[in-house]
């Protein structure tokens, strides 16, 4: 009876595998998904004070967010004034090369910008700058 139905090597010489084109497709997917940078905001919208001269940020910056009302944010938590040294040495420790960007609200009290820029200096960070909007 071999006249009447076909054998297994024609049915499959009509159908494509698409095994190996998904295992390209997750490969790429991958690839991707591990050389993408992700930017860590601060965690908080800040309104910028005015500067005439604005300089740009090279690599990954270190965000830290002052709010009106004196919280500091970094990371989309905030920080307690006692572990700001702590919490920079950790990021450093993940980019050593990261600089300290403080992103302070217009309204916000100077001394907190103080307390963060001598942090910063205590955990030997590279660079501190702070956000400003031209």
């Amino acid at each position: 009876m071999k006249g009447f139905g076909k054998n297994k090597e024609e049915e499959q010489a009509g159908e494509i595998d698409l095994t190996p084109m998904l295992d390209v497709v997750f490969i790429l997917l991958i690839f991707f998904i591990v050389t993408s940078v992700f930017v860590k905001e601060a965690g908080y919208e800040i309104n910028y004070p005015e500067a005439t001269m604005v300089d740009g940020v090279d690599g990954e910056p270190i965000l830290m967010a002052i709010t009106p009302i004196g919280e500091i944010w970094m990371d989309g938590d905030i920080i307690p004034p006692r572990n700001l040294r702590l919490r920079i040495e950790q990021r450093l420790a993940e980019s050593p090369n990261a600089a300290v960007v403080i992103q302070a609200d217009q309204n916000a009290p100077n001394e907190f910008v103080l307390m963060i820029m001598n942090a910063a200096r205590e955990a030997s960070a590279p660079s501190v700058q702070i956000a400003a909007e031209e």
